[in-house]
């Protein structure tokens, strides 16, 4: 398999949370796929600023996160970030889905984590666009 390591940020203002989400990504979501790379972000400005710096081809939101939430991060990146990557949501309930419909986030996953389920989102939302 060739090709370049996809940047994936996960945004988290919880340390657990983060670690967790990072395992369940795992250094490759498929093996069709290249490997990932992954950096972590605390805070929503951290975010907005590496995401203004370009080539993040995945943005991973808690969102329970606070002060900023996920959800609203979403939103607000949807917004504002142009071109914005792919945005994947990790909601609190499964009954949440709506909130990151609401968000415009091309897909989440709700807790607890299914590692399998996560990894197959992250794949889906990373594979180029069909010309």
């Amino acid at each position: 398999m060739t090709g370049a390591a996809p940047l994936v940020l996960v945004y988290s203002s919880n340390a657990r949370h983060r670690a967790e989400i990072v395992a369940a990504l795992g250094s490759r979501p498929a093996p069709d796929r290249p490997p990932i790379r992954v950096l972590e972000a605390a805070t929503a400005p951290t975010v907005v600023a590496r995401l203004d710096e370009g080539g993040v081809g995945l943005v991973v939101l808690d969102g329970e996160s606070s002060p900023a939430g996920g959800i609203g991060l979403a939103r607000q990146l949807r917004d504002e970030i142009e071109p914005c990557p792919p945005l994947l949501v990790v909601t609190a309930r499964r009954a949440d889905g709506w909130l990151a419909r609401w968000s415009q986030a091309d897909g989440w996953v709700s807790h607890p984590l299914d590692p399998f389920e996560l990894a197959a989102a992250a794949s889906r939302l990373l594979a180029p666009a069909a010309p």
